[in-house]
């Protein structure tokens, strides 16, 4: 008898910690039936939020509840679903999380939103939304769709974006672009890194800004861009020649400005970096990148 009580003495340990009752996580699942082009958004407070396509017209929404602090609000009006993390009496930053995964059809539109879990879309052809202060953000595989992000100073990695219409606002966070083009690729950060990968497209305009951060844009061998470069402080740095132009809208500084063609003009796209205080880069892309 005496071992018994001992044992039960034991669990209750195990379950209370601090006066604070320790609850297992546990998963939701929800399906909802929607039409071509319907519009998805996931609102989060704490947790991360993955989506890609699913393989009909179903939106499939699986959550994982960190306790039972918090609930998931689901709503479908026609062929819009909302999904919200509903935060309980008490919840904090751990007990109020929630961390989807979301499946939708392809050509959905998509907003995300989390504070702090990390947001990532993949291989979808409608438009996407991000949004989160400290959210990494990794958006990749996605076609003739907008890509808006907005963050604080979560890195934001954006990859094999085709065709697409991308505006990345960021505070301080990393700004990586590989494969990414399109009419408009615009990225402004006030003291972010900003890397650009790519063949600047066809016929586009690149707009990559940065008050204190620096700037590298990797071409290769082909790519036709009409670029100018400036930083008020900073320095700028052309690995490339270009093919000078008549008539430029600013002195060329030597190290604080350049301007140029390169490739083919007529089916160039427009090239914009700059910087108020960090450095510019543009270089030629290796053979082993």
């Amino acid at each position: 008898m005496a071992v018994n009580k001992r044992a039960a003495k034991l669990v209750a340990i195990g379950v209370i910690v601090a006066g604070t009752l320790v609850v297992a996580e546990s998963r939701k699942e929800y399906h909802f039936a929607v039409g071509p082009r319907a519009g998805v958004s996931v609102m989060n407070p704490y947790g991360s939020i993955s989506v890609r396509p699913s393989l009909n017209n179903t939106v499939v929404v699986n959550a994982i509840l960190h306790s039972d602090r918090v609930e998931v609000d689901n709503n479908q009006n026609g062929n819009r679903v909302d999904i919200q993390s509903h935060l309980l009496a008490g919840a904090d930053a751990d007990s109020g999380r929630v961390d989807y995964e979301v499946l939708v059809p392809a050509d959905a539109s998509v907003t995300l939103h989390s504070s702090t879990g990390s947001l990532r879309a993949e291989k979808l052809h409608g438009d996407v939304s991000l949004e989160g202060p400290g959210a990494e953000v990794n958006v990749r595989d996605i076609s003739d769709a907008h890509v808006h992000v907005k963050t604080m100073n979560g890195a934001v990695n954006l990859d094999n974006i085709q065709n697409g219409h991308v505006e990345v606002d960021s505070l301080s966070g990393e700004v990586t672009l590989t494969g990414v083009n399109g009419p408009l690729v615009q990225v402004v950060s006030t003291s972010g890194r900003i890397n650009y990968i790519g063949d600047f497209g066809n016929s586009g305009e690149y707009r990559l800004t940065s008050h204190s951060g620096d700037i590298e844009a990797t071409i290769p061998e082909g790519t036709s861009a009409d670029v100018s470069a400036r930083s008020v402080r900073g320095e700028v740095h052309d690995d490339i020649p270009l093919q000078p132009k008549t008539h430029n809208i600013f002195p060329l500084d030597k190290g604080r400005a350049f301007a140029g063609t390169v490739g083919r003009v007529a089916v160039s796209s427009t090239v914009v970096l700059r910087s108020f205080s960090g450095k510019i880069h543009l270089r030629k892309r290796s053979e082993k990148q």
